[in-house]
């Protein structure tokens, strides 16, 4: 026979669960100083100029 479990507890055990996995997305999306957040869109803007500089067809032709 099986183990008898409290559907309660583990309704709760699931909800914690479920909380922790979406504080850890919103640390990974908003838990950054503004530093690193300005840091990576120079970055970013840094390549796509590089990108461009290198283009070899005009889009105005």
């Amino acid at each position: 026979m099986g183990d008898v479990v409290n559907l309660r507890a583990a309704r709760k055990l699931r909800k914690r669960a479920e909380s922790s996995a979406q504080a850890d997305a919103n640390r990974a999306k908003f838990g950054r100083t503004k530093a690193e957040r300005l840091g990576d869109s120079t970055e970013s803007a840094r390549r796509e100029k590089l990108l461009d500089e290198a283009r070899l067809t005009s889009d105005d032709a």
